[in-house]
């Protein structure tokens, strides 16, 4: 992971990452058949297990609302400011020159974040706690504010630190209307 972070998909080499792992080159061929199919690996390992625990929500015994917070407050501590938020500003930075491993990130992760979040809005919707029922089309709004989080980070965080989680809350005042005080 961090010869990847470091040098971006395109510039890593096997030759530095069996260097820094003290194995020779044809080690790292003996379970994987190429760069790419270790990076899927790594996606596998470091970033599926974190979106299967989010996406596996309980039960909703509380509010839609309480619900993605709690999804949304997860991801901000697992993947923002983490070598996962690293890894995803990888992706973001190098999937159009790499189309096989975007695609490959997006079957195991984006299109399962996808699918948990639309069952969540659908619930909203049912519930009548979500009012625009065209979110349930576009579940990606629902979940800009995180990635939006992720780039910011490495780009501007230096310059403008980002509350995310005040903007989290504010994007879903957007979306659920303001939270009562009383």
């Amino acid at each position: 992971m961090e010869e990847f972070i470091a040098r971006g998909f395109a510039a890593t080499r096997l030759d530095d990452i069996a260097k820094r792992a003290g194995v020779a080159k044809g080690t790292i061929y003996l379970h994987f058949k190429d760069k790419e199919s270790m990076f899927e690996e790594l996606v596998r390992i470091v970033i599926v297990p974190v979106v299967a625990r989010l996406t596996t929500l309980p039960p909703p015994a509380g509010s839609v609302r309480d619900l993605i917070e709690a999804f949304a407050s997860n991801f901000l501590n697992e993947v923002i400011g983490t070598r996962r938020g690293d890894l995803v500003r990888l992706i973001v930075a190098e999937g159009p020159r790499f189309p096989s491993v975007a695609d490959f990130y997006y079957r195991e992760v984006v299109s399962r974040g996808i699918t948990a979040m639309r069952a969540l809005i659908e619930l909203g919707i049912a519930r009548g706690e979500i009012r625009q029922k065209d979110l349930a089309r576009y579940p990606q709004i629902l979940v800009a504010p995180a990635m939006i989080a992720v780039i910011w980070q490495s780009l501007f965080a230096r310059h403008a630190p980002l509350d995310a989680q005040e903007m989290l809350r504010v994007h879903l005042d957007l979306i659920f209307g303001e939270r009562s005080t009383t």
